[in-house]
């Protein structure tokens, strides 16, 4: 799927291979190139990382030691061994485990690895403030960001039918550009740092903390949910929005705005789904629609609103993302890319079930319960 071309289909879009995403990328001004299967955006970031000539820039929440995480070892190792400088940012919760093995492979081909909030006994609440950014960067000129994490778990190939549902773009020029910027300040410990950007932008990168504000996605989504005159279209794995968040889409539906909210059915964090759940009654009675895939896990986290603006990474729309962790999410203007997300949206709930309003006041007590339990801890999700 790619951004300021030729609209495809979504045949187009789900069949559409690596080397015809890049060769319309090469040919088409724009530099925005949208991915919704893993083995696709995988092959993609392994093919361009190959191509690297100077550098490497990979952060990621989760690179698993299996058949994916072992593919971008093998190319980091060959790369280093050829005189690219290869860097490497890994959580240390969301890759718990898995770098027993191929950390020390990685360092001793050249690979610069930090794992970032290691435990230490001194300082044990750190551990619970995580790097949750996705990004890639090759050579500065070329990079990737979204919510796909490197595991098997995002591969037709490998994990079948019930790979993770998720969405992640492509992009070069002044927007690798800012990314290298986020990634370089990162690493040395400039944890709120924001790239300069143009105000009248169209394309920007944005983290959830910086200097001047350390709520500041939230603060966004805020202003532009406030700003909604017809339609907001929002997907998110995990939906366990604060009180201003909440009261923002329930002003928005006073002022006649169609909401949609495209969460899971089934998620692979219980609680985090029974915290959800806890703020359905009142959203539903309020006139928001909440729609629940069906298929399999839903990872992607996407907000649209009025076709104008609309936003893709890392965040989720929970307390964990929104104040906590550090994030990073490209948000757009641009009317052909809003318009491609807002497409993908609509295929996704015809995959999707609707909550009924009125059957969900009869739910049992005992689901009203996990709620409570859910609702309690949603800090800590």
């Amino acid at each position: 799927m790619v951004h300021n071309v030729e609209k495809l289909s979504q045949s187009d879009i789900n069949t559409c291979s690596c080397d015809q995403l890049m060769e319309t990328m090469q040919s088409e001004k724009s530099t925005v190139c949208l991915f919704t299967e893993g083995d696709d955006l995988f092959n993609t970031m392994i093919s361009e990382m190959e191509l690297a000539s100077s550098d490497i820039k990979l952060e990621t929440y989760i690179l698993a030691d299996d058949e994916i995480g072992q593919q971008f070892v093998k190319v980091m190792i060959r790369k280093a061994q050829s005189n690219v400088n290869v860097r490497l940012l890994v959580d240390a919760v969301g890759s718990l485990f898995q770098f027993s093995h191929i950390g020390p492979k990685l360092e001793k081909a050249g690979v610069k690895i930090q794992y970032f909030h290691r435990w230490h006994w001194r300082k044990p609440l750190r551990y619970n403030r995580r790097d949750h950014r996705k990004l890639l960067v090759i050579d500065n000129k070329k990079a990737f960001l979204g919510g796909f994490n490197i595991h098997k778990q995002s591969s037709l190939k490998y994990f079948g039918s019930q790979r993770w549902r998720d969405t992640h773009a492509m992009f070069q020029g002044p927007l690798a550009n800012q990314a290298a910027e986020l990634f370089d300040a990162f690493w040395i410990g400039n944890k709120r740092y924001s790239a300069i950007t143009q105000s009248n932008a169209i394309n920007f990168l944005v983290p959830n903390q910086s200097r001047a504000c350390r709520q500041r996605l939230a603060c966004i989504y805020d202003e532009a949910l406030g700003s909604a005159k017809n339609k907001i279209c929002l997907t998110t794995p995990y939906f366990v929005p604060d009180h201003r968040t909440q009261k923002a889409l329930l002003d928005a539906v006073r002022r006649g705005v169609d909401v949609n909210l495209l969460v899971p059915r089934n998620s692979d964090v219980r609680v985090a789904r029974w915290a959800a759940n806890a703020v359905y009654a009142h959203l539903l009675e309020a006139g928001v629609k909440i729609f629940e895939y069906l298929p399999r896990m839903l990872h992607a986290k996407v907000i649209i609103v009025d076709e104008k603006w609309a936003t893709l990474g890392t965040a989720n729309l929970d307390y964990r993302s929104l104040f906590q962790n550090y994030e990073l999410n490209l948000i757009t203007r641009d009317r052909k890319l809003c318009h491609t997300l807002l497409e993908q949206f609509e295929n996704d709930i015809k995959q999707a079930s609707i909550v009924c309003p009125k059957k969900w006041q009869q739910r049992a007590w005992a689901q009203r319960l996990a709620e409570l339990i859910g609702w309690s801890v949603r800090r800590w999700l």
